[in-house]
């Protein structure tokens, strides 16, 4: 009775059962691809609830949704944890992400107009302030904001969103992958090697530089495994979740 109590609280600003659950699975998605909940946390149902002050149902949803993106996944007796990184999983993420982005990019060089050339630029302009700044976070904000703004001067407006929803595990891998020596700064590099390319209507160089850039976690992948062992899946098999405390589910 108090789970539905909480959901269907009187009054015209009441969410739809729907719309609580799309709120919290944006939330908690956000967490896991972002690292703030890092591979291998554990999941309790209680504790999110009253963090996202909902009921447990809509959690307890979400978690289906993020288990099917194979985000969560469920240990027998143990609880709910965030799956470790699974470098095929990101490979796959990145052929999706590049096939999209691609097919995007050769309309942009036709399509493209001067406004959509400087949104570019100052976004590279913002990226290295970013670089000399040494802040993360900051500069994966500038990155989704170039590739979805070059993905705009195609046209399609909204495509981001599909290609935001199927690189959920590349983003993870992406976000340990800059802290790498000048890795950032060669991102930038390739990036402003896009715009020049589009700005000279050169087709064959555009799509050469964003291939190259898209295909840079081929190279990395190794290297932060290696760096964060702990954080991916064991390619032998047989992962168990990492546990720093008793899954609070656990605890009868």
């Amino acid at each position: 009775m108090d789970d539905q109590r909480r959901e269907q609280r009187p009054g015209a600003g009441a969410a739809p059962k729907e719309s609580v659950r799309s709120r919290v699975h944006t939330v908690l998605r956000e967490q896991i691809t972002s690292l703030e909940l890092p591979p291998g946390s554990p999941l309790s149902e209680n504790e999110l609830a009253a963090e996202l002050t909902v009921s447990r149902t809509p959690v307890r949803e979400a978690l289906i949704l993020l288990g099917e993106e194979a985000l969560v996944e469920v240990f027998p007796k143990l609880g709910t944890f965030v799956t470790r990184i699974s470098v095929p999983a990101v490979l796959e993420a990145q052929f999706v992400r590049e096939a999209i982005e691609l097919a995007a990019l050769r309309q942009s060089v036709e399509r493209a107009e001067a406004s959509d050339i400087a949104a570019l630029r100052d976004i590279l302009v913002r990226q290295r302030e970013v670089c000399e700044s040494g802040e993360p976070a900051a500069f994966f904000a500038l990155d989704e904001a170039f590739h979805r703004r070059l993905m705009e001067a195609s046209g399609h407006r909204t495509l981001w969103r599909t290609v935001t929803t199927a690189k959920a595990h590349l983003d993870r891998a992406r976000r340990l992958s800059l802290p790498l020596p000048h890795r950032v700064e060669q991102l930038v590099a390739e990036h402003t090697a896009v715009v020049d390319a589009l700005e000279e209507r050169d087709t064959a160089a555009a799509e050469h530089a964003l291939s190259s850039h898209l295909r840079g976690v081929h190279s990395d992948i190794e290297t932060i495994r290696a760096r964060h062992p702990a954080l991916f899946e064991d390619p032998a098999g047989g992962a168990t979740p990492l546990r720093r405390r008793l899954h609070p589910d656990t605890r009868r």
